[in-house]
């Protein structure tokens, strides 16, 4: 989750795609580049015990850099674990 955030706060819209899930990934990654990611907190992570899903809930803050404006995005994510990699599936 932190490897996403920190590509999103880059614009790296390659590493968003190698960690998204195939089957869930759109074909079409558009990052808004006036939107500054300026703070991750994590506020929980499990792992199913098989060990290949996951869920991570975290709290995301942006601003926009025309505006100033300012929000959260707060999501509840899943993860599947193939080949000892998370990929990203889906918002819960």
């Amino acid at each position: 989750m932190r490897s996403r955030y920190t590509a999103f706060a880059l614009g790296d819209a390659r590493h968003l795609a190698d960690t998204w899930f195939p089957a869930t990934r759109p074909d079409d990654l558009m990052l808004d580049a006036g939107t500054s990611w300026t703070r991750l907190e994590v506020l929980g992570a499990e792992t199913d015990p098989d060990g290949r899903t996951g869920r991570v809930r975290f709290r995301a803050h942006w601003r926009e850099a025309g505006t100033g404006e300012t929000g959260v995005l707060v999501e509840d994510s899943r993860f599947v674990r193939r080949s000892g990699r998370w990929y990203y599936v889906r918002a819960l």
